[in-house]
């Protein structure tokens, strides 16, 4: 495919998108009834996708208009490349410039702040408020595209000996200062199911932040740990890694939707740490540590899911506010009497994550707070938050 060719796809995938279908259903879709398009055209395609929803307001600014031509327009407006190169009408490329559309790229255009940085009008005082001094510069990380990160799994081998394992493969990565397991790979990664470095279980796909909520938590030797939202499962295998260096513990998994855990069995095989499945995780109480990587907005993480950005909407926040609040209170009990309770979101959103700890220390005066963390897009990772609380 030509480059145009890839931007008229792209338009097609994502005009698909805005009349209400997810962005994967959408490519996977184009990708089936477009046989002719190579890896490297899929590739493009989803790029163009994924970099047009991040950036979906400011786009449209710049395009003149909210659907896919016009946020393919804007695109090339923000990289400063003429459109008419590209948007000719030959062939398989985007029909010409309509005179209107002219007209818009002569003309300089005005945007809001909250536009410029891609950010819900609705958001924009909470986030605000959330981030302070920072609210800019998180929000200009969110537009670009997010780094791929592996975790080196302690179960089976160092940083530095999974580093030449890639390297070995032809994958370049780097330590991330973020956490001492956290490899940074240097550009996208595809074919890593193949190498032996994951089929050996040497690393794990898992962002950095989220490897230094794990590395933030007090664990000791022969501990009783709980994820009680494990959802995939990428918490409980780095934990149960951790707990394999220091000399054993079990890890167990427990998540409202065990479909959720499917892939987990599978996965623990291949790095080595068995994380046994609760569906009654009261009967196996007390433990040492009960994480609670509740639901949240994802706000921390747009960068991986724009489409969460315009999804999420006032009441749709108010159900996660009131199920972060539901899980505090049905899992706080599992914990051991000297163990710790972890309440950890990706949202960037003091309502769901300093809030929520100081409503449930005000439900439940016998918790104290000991430790709170959190971390930013601008830390080069995902945004997570993580508070821990200890009985009183």
């Amino acid at each position: 495919m030509t480059p145009a060719a890839r931007l008229a796809a792209a338009i097609a995938v994502l005009d698909t998108i805005s009349t209400g279908k997810r962005a994967e259903g959408a490519l996977s879709a184009w990708a089936r009834a477009a046989r002719y398009a190579g890896s490297g055209d899929r590739a493009a395609v989803r790029d163009h996708v994924f970099g047009a929803l991040r950036r979906r307001r400011s786009l449209s600014a710049l395009g003149g208009a909210a659907t896919g031509r016009g946020l393919m327009l804007g695109a090339l407006r923000a990289a400063g490349t003429d459109p008419a190169v590209l948007f000719t009408g030959d062939r398989h490329a985007p029909a010409p410039l309509a005179p209107a559309e002219a007209a818009h790229f002569a003309c300089p255009v005005s945007m809001t702040e909250a536009q410029a940085l891609d950010c819900p009008d609705w958001l924009e005082p909470a986030l605000r408020a959330s981030l302070g001094e920072q609210f800019a510069g998180v929000m200009r990380a969110l537009q670009g595209r997010a780094p791929v990160f592996l975790r080196a799994n302690r179960a089976r081998v160092g940083p530095e000996a999974a580093l030449a394992a890639l390297a070995a493969e032809g994958i370049a990565a780097r330590i991330h200062p973020l956490a001492p397991t956290a490899l940074e790979v240097a550009g996208p990664v595809r074919g890593l199911a193949a190498t032996q470095a994951w089929q050996c279980g040497l690393v794990e796909l898992q962002d950095a932040a989220s490897q230094a909520v794990c590395d933030a938590l007090p664990l000791a030797r022969g501990a009783r740990v709980l994820d009680y939202c494990a959802g995939g499962g990428g918490k409980a295998l780095a934990l149960a890694a951790r707990l394999a260096a220091l000399g054993g513990g079990t890890v167990f998994a427990h998540d409202a939707a065990p479909r959720r855990m499917a892939d987990l069995p599978a996965r623990a095989a291949r790095a080595g740490t068995p994380v046994p499945q609760l569906a009654d995780a009261a009967a196996a109480a007390p433990f040492d540590l009960v994480l609670l990587d509740v639901p949240c907005s994802g706000s921390g993480s747009w960068r991986r899911d724009p489409e969460g950005k315009w999804r999420l909407t006032p009441e749709r926040l108010a159900g996660l506010r009131h199920t972060q609040s539901a899980i505090l209170d049905v899992a706080a009990p599992l914990v051991a009497a000297e163990g710790t309770l972890a309440y950890a979101t990706c949202s960037l959103l003091r309502e769901e994550n300093a809030a929520q700890v100081s409503a449930f220390l005000d439900r439940e005066p016998g918790w104290r707070q000991v430790a709170e963390r959190r971390w930013t897009p601008c830390d080069g990772a995902d945004g997570f938050f993580l508070a821990l609380l200890t009985r009183a």
